[in-house]
């Protein structure tokens, strides 16, 4: 079974449609969300069976150039 995570991410001032096109390329996300507050953008990603969650999301996501800060929220059962 796949594991469902929201992570928020922080851009570097200027560089939120430059990461935001990065991510979409790599296609690592089911959803992805320009947002307002303290973060600058949203993405639901479905981690694979048997990937360890924050090395999948290191190795694949915050490796891109302007991502300043990153806040991972798990999910464990669906409503």
């Amino acid at each position: 079974m796949t594991t469902c995570v929201f992570i928020q991410i922080r851009c570097k001032p200027g560089t939120t449609y430059k990461v935001a096109e990065r991510i979409a390329l790599r296609e690592i996300h089911s959803e992805l969300y320009s947002t307002s507050g303290e973060y600058d953008l949203l993405m639901k990603l479905y981690v694979p069976t048997g990937e360890d969650v924050g090395k999948f999301i290191n190795d694949n996501l915050l490796d891109i150039e302007g991502i300043e800060r990153s806040l991972t929220t798990m999910t464990f059962k669906v409503f």
